[in-house]
């Protein structure tokens, strides 16, 4: 799932768990994320997964961050 992420999404940090296979957890971080709210992130991230978010994942959660917003969390 990161390899198809990065081929639509220009990500500077990307990290995705999940132990069954259809659901996920995700931190994804991406200059395209700024300025935008969490929807339009989620779309953004939702258009580079195109038909896999209807036909392989059930669930993904995202943390969706700029990069600005990333380096604030890390302190």
């Amino acid at each position: 799932m990161i390899d198809v992420i990065l081929a639509g999404l220009n990500c500077t940090h990307i990290e995705v768990t999940g132990d069954d296979g259809t659901h996920f957890d995700s931190i994804i971080v991406s200059p395209e994320f700024s300025g935008l709210n969490r929807v339009k992130r989620h779309q953004l991230v939702y258009k580079a997964l195109g038909d896999r978010m209807r036909a392989e994942i059930h669930a993904l959660g995202m943390k969706t961050l700029s990069p600005e917003e990333w380096a604030q969390q890390q302190g």
